[in-house]
């Protein structure tokens, strides 16, 4: 799951452009306070960020230029204002798109899309490789690595990981995972769910990683960096 840092202070469009993506199920974040955009960006991690150019405090353009000095992640600045100026400068700063307010929603997803294929895909090998733990997770191949060997696991296990390492210390509740294997056109009941869950425990026990997935009564399950004791 691709996440999106959302630098909007229209609450009712931020809040309908946060719908629609979530709908192509990528996660998405906002700012709470906008004199820590930065903050938010470090902690959030984002792949990609959407920037509004008129903002409180500082607008978009500072906010680029500080996030350039950390990182080349993607950066798409939106604007309801018309001029070619905004666009130029937005080029030269680094971004990677410019999408003139008011915009059709599929346009704006089709453009995500493009920027995160051209930035993320063709480096194949890392998509399917990912780090946890000390672990690496392959995914293409099914396998979970690390120090202490290798366990193979089936594709309903490694599934579930990769969703729960993409939320890490997230809880992600049973009915989520459930419709996500379904939309990945597994088939997936309520039973089959506990019993991949304990199963893949169970393999990730004999590698020492069991113990950091973790079930919440109620809730659903999370992947989580540290057990408290």
């Amino acid at each position: 799951m691709f996440k999106i840092l959302l630098v909007e202070d229209d609450n009712a469009l931020f809040n309908e452009i946060k719908e629609r993506l979530s709908q192509w199920s990528y996660e998405v974040s906002g700012i709470d306070d906008f004199q820590k955009v930065m903050e938010k960006f470090t902690m959030f991690t984002p792949d990609l960020v959407i920037i509004d150019i008129q903002l409180p405090m500082y607008d978009g353009f500072h906010w680029c230029r500080m996030i350039r000095e950390h990182s080349n992640i993607p950066i798409i600045f939106l604007s309801s204002r018309d001029h070619p100026t905004d666009m130029v400068m937005s080029m030269n700063l680094g971004a990677d798109d410019f999408v003139q307010k008011p915009f059709h929603f599929d346009v704006l997803i089709a453009k995500i899309q493009a920027i995160l294929r051209r930035v993320y895909n063709y480096n194949t090998e890392a998509l399917h490789l990912k780090t946890w733990l000390g672990a690496t997770i392959d995914s293409e191949r099914s396998r979970v690595t690390n120090e202490q060997g290798t366990m193979e696991l089936t594709k309903n296990e490694m599934y579930i990981l990769n969703i729960l390492i993409d939320r890490k210390n997230k809880i992600v509740s049973r009915e989520e995972l459930i419709n996500r294997l379904w939309d990945d056109q597994r088939f997936v009941s309520d039973n089959t769910l506990t019993v991949n869950v304990n199963r893949l425990r169970k393999r990730l026990d004999e590698i020492g990683l069991g113990k950091y997935i973790q079930t919440k009564m109620g809730q659903g399950y999370l992947a989580v960096d540290q057990v408290n004791t």
